[in-house]
């Protein structure tokens, strides 16, 4: 706020001193009379060298004609002139326009009204909702949800407090979902461990009683073996379910299902890498495709692309990048390839799992999740998602129904 108010100061002072500087030019303008005396000075000469005398009443412009004393003193404009042989000190008013000077003024002074209501604005309006907000960032980093955001009908931050409460509800939905999340997660491992051991006991102790020759009836042990592998298969089941509730869905992905056209999806993705690729030395090129309205939600289908692009530039060799386009039974191919694939074929239905990154990937940074989001959200989305390597090229293709 105070180098704002110095910059406002600023504006104001150099403003005036710019507009001190043109009235004195056009004051100093003013003092050069456009020379009509001179002429009215002329005419008086001609009377005397022809009459011997003359009127002041006939000259406007001149207010003295003095031909004794000093010629050169006076206190007046005046201009010497000779007539008859004789020196003459002709003194003359000089006609300024103050008009111009006033009309000049009263639009300086309207600018600088309106420099004034436009710096105000511009605090009122920008400035001061911005420090309102300036801490806000910084409280949520820090996990205060609970700080206030007040509401702001400016024009200019209005979305922006909108959608900064809307991340900090978004903020806390996700905190509460996690925890809810882990909370349900803890007691059914607990409830799972603790069911566990009425089996395993079990197990144990038929274990025992066949290693110490307990049953020595055949039936028995039969009986003891078959009542081992019945609690095995119990434990079994518990596992699957502790497996099941680890792989849980840990994200939540929403969908909002609209009509998108596919020019628009690849001006966006063309906006986004086509210039940091070229900088790279990467060859970006998108194949000839028919425009088409796809049935998807546009910004989730341009992620899943850019994670797919993200994913070439990090696992490819950095020579080229393409994307290639097909149709099939009321369905838009989009292939995303990259060269110098180094992944392998065992590898391929493993990679949309979720954490799982494939043995080419030991040097690039990641979590493994970039792949599995785009099958979930290819899924929701009601479409497909599927992978092939073929002649050295790691290709990626969406499967999206046409509108």
């Amino acid at each position: 706020m105070k180098i704002y108010r110095r910059l406002c100061i600023a504006v104001i002072a150099v403003f005036i001193a710019l507009a001190a500087l043109l009235n004195i030019l056009i004051i100093n303008k003013a003092d050069t009379d456009s020379g009509a005396y001179r002429v009215e000075a002329k005419r008086l000469a001609d009377d005397i060298n022809e009459t011997g005398s003359y009127d002041l009443a006939d000259y406007p412009h001149l207010t003295a004609v003095v031909t004794d004393g000093d010629l050169y003193r006076s206190d007046e404009h005046y201009l010497i002139i000779e007539a008859d042989g004789t020196l003459y000190r002709v003194e003359y008013t000089v006609v300024r326009d103050r008009h111009i000077l006033l009309y000049i003024n009263c639009v300086l002074a309207v600018l600088l009204v309106l420099i004034c209501g436009l710096l105000l604005y511009i605090r009122k309006s920008i400035i001061m909702p911005f420090g309102r907000l300036n801490s806000v960032p910084q409280e949520l980093a820090r996990g205060n949800l609970a700080v206030p955001i007040p509401e702001e009908k400016s024009r200019f931050f209005g979305k922006f407090t909108w959608g900064v409460n809307l991340l900090r509800e978004s903020i806390e939905d996700s905190r509460k979902k996690e925890l809810s999340m882990q909370r349900d997660k803890k007691l059914l491992l607990l409830s799972l461990s603790h069911d566990i051991k009425t089996p395993l006991s079990a197990i144990k102790l038929n274990a025992k009683a066949l290693a110490k020759g307990l049953y020595s009836d055949a039936e028995k042990r039969r009986e003891a073996a078959e009542s081992i592998n019945s609690r095995a298969d119990e434990i079994e089941s518990f596992v699957s379910q502790i497996t099941k509730a680890a792989s849980e869905d840990f994200m939540s992905f929403e969908v909002v299902q609209g009509e998108e056209f596919l020019s628009h999806i690849l001006e966006r993705i063309s906006a986004r890498y086509a210039d940091q690729l070229a900088e790279r030395g990467t060859e970006f090129s998108v194949g000839h495709f028919d425009d088409c309205l796809l049935s998807c939600d546009p910004d989730r289908l341009a992620e899943c692309l850019q994670n797919l692009v993200e994913n070439a530039i990090k696992y490819g060799d950095g020579r080229q990048i393409a994307l290639s386009f097909d149709k099939i039974d009321g369905c838009e191919l989009i292939t995303v390839s990259n060269t110098g694939c180094t992944l392998e074929e065992n590898e391929l239905p493993q990679i949309f799992d979720s954490f799982h990154r494939g043995a080419n990937a030991n040097k690039a940074q990641g979590n493994g999740l970039g792949l599995f989001i785009c099958k979930r959200l290819m899924g929701l989305m009601g479409g497909e998602v599927y992978a092939e390597i073929k002649s050295g090229c790691f290709s990626i293709t969406l499967v999206v129904k046409l509108a």
